[in-house]
């Protein structure tokens, strides 16, 4: 019990430490941007067709853009120790409710992907490792580290040429029905099922060669006996590991997915504010996706506890 509160103790320490780095990181970064501030939300609100040197100063005036960096970020600071994330210099609306539209979007992808990887990966890992050495063993290597090598941006464009424009058999964008989920998540899952069966299959085939694992079938204990009673759980703690790892993967991978294939979520967001200059979205997007993996690993971490054979 005290292991777990130390646990989640240091993760809290940690949460704290992350809001402060993506905040003072995301403000720094965009402050460096060249341009007017001023001009690029205007451009946002009204277009670029209809903006003016008029409506920039209005912006300025309004938003106390020429109040300077430090005071802005003091201001930001001090809202955030309030829990309020202040709001969109763009559209007005409060940073947690733009968040909040746009995060369901994002989960929703993420979910989708993650549960495809994991209904790859680890399977043919798992008989990659029951079967070191072997033709299946070796072709695995050569197509995960394809798949792991390949861009996730460049990896996606394949996917909608080969089946959105050739085969016309899926959407290349757009969101809402059932098939409009199946590029975006495919993409993302193939690079996580690809490192999930590596590791999967290295985790096994150690397991597959320990004195534990060859006494269990002197005691008479079928083949799928012993992979079940002693093979998964020995096997479990790294591969959730790597899951929990993977989430970086997905938080970098739904930026890039997101924006390739329309997709209305955290990702996409994240770019539109950054391309706007809307400092408070930009601040509070990364805020909440380094937050939501800090909390992501958490659970992880608990997780990895129960399930390993030692911490019982």
């Amino acid at each position: 019990m005290k292991s777990v509160l130390h646990a989640i103790a240091f993760r809290l320490g940690q949460a704290a430490g992350v809001a402060l780095v993506v905040g003072v990181l995301s403000f720094l970064m965009m402050q460096a941007m060249p341009g007017d501030a001023a001009f690029r939300i205007a451009a946002a609100r009204h277009g670029y067709d209809l903006v003016s040197v008029e409506a920039a100063d209005a912006v300025r005036a309004a938003l106390a853009l020429d109040a300077g960096p430090v005071i802005q970020f003091l201001r930001w600071i001090g809202d955030l120790v309030r829990l309020d994330l202040g709001r969109s210099l763009v559209s007005g609306e409060t940073v947690w409710s733009e968040i909040a539209h746009q995060l369901g979007a994002s989960l929703e992808l993420a979910g989708v992907a993650l549960a495809l990887s994991l209904v790859i990966g680890p399977p043919l890992g798992l008989w990659a490792g029951l079967h070191p050495g072997g033709i299946f063993d070796r072709a695995l290597l050569v197509v995960a580290a394809g798949f792991r090598a390949l861009p996730q941006f460049f990896l996606g464009l394949v996917l909608i040429v080969l089946f959105a424009v050739h085969l016309q058999v899926l959407p290349a964008a757009g969101h809402g029905a059932p098939a409009h989920y199946v590029l975006p998540a495919l993409t993302l899952a193939l690079g996580l099922a690809a490192g999930s069966a590596r590791l999967t299959r290295d985790a096994m085939a150690r397991v597959a060669q320990s004195p534990f694992y060859a006494f269990a079938r002197t005691k008479g204990l079928s083949e799928a006996q012993v992979l079940w009673r002693h093979g998964l759980r020995n096997i479990g703690v790294p591969v959730l590991t790597f899951v929990g790892m993977q989430f970086i993967t997905l938080a970098e991978g739904v930026v890039v997915v997101e924006t390739i294939f329309g997709w209305p979520g955290i990702g996409h967001a994240l770019i539109h504010a950054v391309f706007h200059r809307d400092v408070p979205m930009v601040q509070g997007t990364a805020l909440v996706m380094g937050l939501g993996f800090v909390l992501l690993n958490t659970g992880v971490d608990l997780i990895a506890r129960r399930l390993d054979p030692r911490e019982v």
